[in-house]
């Protein structure tokens, strides 16, 4: 049996919020089901024609055990709906619909909601390794005079809560948090701050070009919290940034002579995002118009340190593949993790000697043109809910290809732990 085309039909997204210290308004689930709502309802079919849901979440709340679930029942999609949820740290979202486009392409699927959510600002505090074993032996204490001895073994410290989202970002193979192994890229590939700073400012005057010309207003749905508050706008957007302001932040990784700044790092945000997939006989039986079509797809892996050059590897495999040149994809969506490790993409992609040392390559893939690359800003001003960008800029490159009349693009974003992942779209 030859594999089947795959299609975008649709899809939606909140706003991503920025994580401010406390619990945001929303959970994963009350994420997904903000932006899940109006792109079901404007379907052509009911939603429990779905034959399944697929979520990528990272930091699942413990009231929301599987989240893919939980949204299929709060989205109305009946009892039967087949749900599950997916975690690659970054690629999550890309893996929900990695895994249904597989699905769809082998004939065991025809119609799939693909997602990712994620609500870092819900990211639990998490007790200290000596506060756990103090509290194990209190529960276990048989007598009143071994609780008395823990008494006097218990320490202020013991209630100094860790940001779990602290450790999450914090490689356990390599001990560098994601913000040194950015570091580590601008150093390999001699990135300034200067340069980084640049690629900031650029990510937020052109998201807030973009909203300023309408481009994303069939692409963000507005939340709506408990308390009636309204959310339109992705709310770490910054328009009157400048490279003068962001010189004036100090490094936070490295300090005092890092490069890597909050101005020049994505932003810790909540926000969820949902797509479409569809077969042709689903496209046929229920009428869906489709937007585009999945070409191919990849997953890398490199060494956890250098984990920001995963989309250099994925890509590379899709273009040999493919036989395609960088020249031939016209427009590129690379998620903002961080701006040096971005530059230090775009620096290997032109890097002849890493080009044939590390991917094997007779000479360099070439240079990506910056005009072609997230066009319309990314995660640097928008944020990066962990679980949710790879959905998103699967969704977002298939809108902006086909606001500009062109036909092809690739997705691809790095991923914590030393992975990579891609996939080629094409628009119909």
């Amino acid at each position: 049996m030859s594999a089947r085309p795959v299609y975008i039909v649709d899809g939606a997204r909140t706003p991503f919020l920025k994580a401010r210290g406390r619990p945001g308004p929303f959970t994963p689930v009350d994420l997904a089901v903000q932006c899940g709502r109006p792109l079901l309802q404007r379907q052509p079919c009911r939603p429990d024609a779905f034959d399944q849901v697929i979520l990528g979440c990272v930091n699942v709340v413990a009231d929301e055990m599987n989240p893919a679930r939980v949204a299929a029942l709060r989205l109305g999609m009946g009892d039967a709906m087949r749900a599950f949820t997916v975690q690659i740290n970054c690629g999550s979202g890309m893996q929900s619909i990695d895994t249904g486009y597989r699905y769809i392409r082998e004939g065991k699927a025809n119609l799939v909601l693909a997602g990712g959510a994620e609500a870092l600002s819900h990211a639990p505090l998490v007790f200290r390794h000596e506060a756990v074993e103090w509290f194990g032996a209190m529960n276990g204490a048989r007598s009143a005079w071994d609780r008395l001895r823990l008494v006097s073994e218990l320490r202020a410290g013991f209630f100094k809560p860790v940001i779990g989202l602290e450790r999450g970002l914090t490689d356990p193979v390599t001990e560098l948090n994601m913000g040194q192994t950015a570091e580590l890229l601008a150093h390999l590939f001699g990135i300034s701050r200067a340069a980084a700073d640049h690629y900031a400012v650029e990510s937020h005057l052109r998201l807030a070009r973009a909203y300023d010309e309408g481009a994303l207003a069939d692409e963000v749905e507005p939340a709506f919290s408990q308390n009636g508050q309204v959310f339109e706008r992705d709310d770490g957007l910054r328009p009157d940034s400048s490279v003068e302001k962001l010189a004036g932040l100090k490094p936070v990784f490295e300090p005092p002579y890092g490069q890597v700044t909050a101005g020049n790092s994505s932003q810790i945000t909540d926000g969820a995002c949902w797509t479409i997939l569809a077969s042709e006989e689903a496209v046929a039986a229920h009428g869906l118009p489709p937007k585009a079509v999945i070409l191919d797809s990849e997953w890398s892996a490199l060494n956890p340190a250098i984990m920001g050059l995963g989309p250099v590897l994925a890509t590379a495999a899709i273009l040999k593949r493919q036989t395609l040149g960088l020249h031939d994809i016209e427009l590129v969506e690379l998620n903002e993790a961080f701006a040096a490790q971005v530059l230090a993409c775009l620096a290997a992609f032109a890097d002849r000697e890493f080009c044939r040392t590390v991917l094997g390559l007779s000479g360099a893939i070439g240079q990506l043109d910056r005009a072609r690359l997230n066009v319309d800003g990314g995660a640097i001003s928008l944020g990066h809910p962990v679980g949710t960008s790879g959905n998103r800029i699967v969704l977002h490159l298939v809108n902006a290809l086909r606001r500009r009349g062109l036909r092809s693009g690739i997705a691809t974003e790095c991923i914590g732990g030393g992975q990579g992942g891609a996939m080629l779209i094409e628009t119909v």
